[in-house]
């Protein structure tokens, strides 16, 4: 019998997990090629997943509400036309292979776990006495930190039959207490995440109306407490002259309007100021790997959208620096439209190397953003707001009205100084402060 392995494809920039949400095929059921055959939900997208092989479903290796790893294999395809149905159960060994895969795809500091060979004392059996199975990954987790057999044993999973998965043996070290035999075996970097305090815990009154986070909410949490503990943040501000952009935009958007059917907006304008001071500063386009600074080759722009539900997500502008005013304009306006009506792809929002988020929509007149990891920086754009200010000329100052906004740009101390990171946005708002009022579109 042909059986094909479908497997958790990658679904975004950092996610490496996914919950299934629905099995839009049942064991038994003829699959076609790209039809959809299963659900899945990240922290960045909702998305159907198209079956890679024309067959007959025999086997679901995850049920509805259970999370799979990119790479776990998640579903069999039979291209026998008469196939015996089993009963859907997760395999032992496909899950081993499918951590050992995952593994293989982790960045070279996660790696460190599994390169370090521990004392034959602190082995961890395959098997546990209970019977658990614990997988190469968390068993070179636990020894690698110092967890015992006996306390691996205690964990308890929330994988499938109860295993403990990685995120749960992680877990367990961050909440343990540091004892004078585990802090011998702590590295000094990881002093920091076990010494943190942990939150409070908030009793509510009668009278007060609780809310459970989302999925999409919680993960949004993680991600957000994890950018500010791996990158010491820093920001610059620049308060940027926008007038003649904004009369350049009430002159031209009617006639645009009626030539390309669509709106024109700040946002493709100001984005397009970034991409050329990127171009000027290619260090602001990086990441960090370890010890290693990875420039980007493309500049890819997320842009953060609020959903309808309140969340956030960053749909990315591919190659922006390849694209005309135009190009910039529709895909803004296309990426956000599929963001409101929940139709974003896996693919639009992965390889985002800067964020732009436009707080100015809210009202705000500048916001101090959170990095979007594994990016080096992000800016935040504030709202265009018409104020008094001093106009020099040959002839003397005056007072006018002026359009002016805040641009605040944060980034990762680590790799981007205050002179770097400052002179980025100055030059942005350069390039905002000299834009054509003649400019033809």
């Amino acid at each position: 019998m042909a059986e094909i392995e479908i497997r958790l494809p990658k679904m975004g920039e950092s996610v490496t997990e996914a919950t299934i949400t629905n099995w839009l095929k049942n064991p038994g059921d003829l699959v076609s090629m790209d039809e959809p055959l299963v659900e899945v939900a990240t922290d960045k997208v909702d998305n159907e997943l198209p079956s890679e092989a024309e067959g007959i479903l025999v086997k679901q290796l995850f049920e509805k509400d259970e999370v799979a790893q990119v790479g776990d294999v998640i579903a069999i395809i039979s291209t026998d036309s008469e196939v015996e149905i089993e009963e859907s159960k997760t395999d032992t060994s496909k899950s081993e292979a499918a951590v050992i895969q995952n593994t293989e795809n982790e960045s070279p500091k996660q790696q460190e776990i599994l390169t370090t060979s521990p004392s034959d004392s602190s082995r961890i059996s395959k098997n546990g006495s209970n019977g658990k199975f614990f997988s190469p990954l968390v068993r070179s987790i636990a020894e690698k930190e110092g967890v015992s057999q006996n306390d691996l044993e205690k964990i308890a999973g929330s994988g499938a039959e109860g295993r403990v998965t990685k995120k749960d043996i992680l877990a367990h070290i961050t909440k343990a207490p540091v004892t004078a035999a585990s802090a011998s075996q702590i590295p000094a970097k990881s002093a920091v995440s076990l010494e943190s305090k942990p939150a409070p815990v908030v009793i509510p009154s009668g009278e007060d109306q609780i809310i459970e986070m989302d999925r999409m909410r919680k993960l949004i949490a993680d991600h957000m407490v994890m950018s500010k503990q791996v990158s010491p943040h820093v920001t610059s501000y620049v308060e940027a002259d926008v007038t003649n952009l904004v009369n350049w935009r009430n002159k031209i958007k009617k006639a645009y309007k009626e030539r390309e059917g669509e709106n024109i907006t700040f946002t493709p304008i100001l984005i397009e100021a970034i991409v050329k001071a990127i171009k000027d500063f290619p260090m602001i386009n990086v990441s960090v790997s370890g010890t290693q600074i990875i420039v980007r080759k493309n500049i890819n722009i997320g842009m953060a959208t609020a959903l309808p539900t309140g969340n956030l997500i960053v749909p990315v502008i591919k190659n922006a620096d390849r694209l005309s005013l135009t190009g910039l304009t529709q895909s803004v306006n296309q990426l956000a439209a599929n963001a409101r009506d929940n139709k974003l792809k896996p693919e639009d929002i992965q390889g985002g190397t800067y964020t732009v988020t436009n707080v100015g929509s809210f009202g705000n007149v500048m916001g101090t953003p959170i990095i979007n990891q594994p990016q080096a920086a992000i800016m935040a754009l504030g709202a265009i707001r018409k104020v008094p200010a001093v106009i020099e000329t040959p002839d003397g100052d005056f007072i006018g009205i002026r359009h002016k906004m805040f641009l605040s740009h944060a980034y990762d101390h680590r790799v981007i100084d205050g002179a770097l990171g400052g002179r980025f946005v100055r030059k942005v708002a350069d390039y905002l402060e000299e834009f054509d009022i003649n400019r033809d579109i």
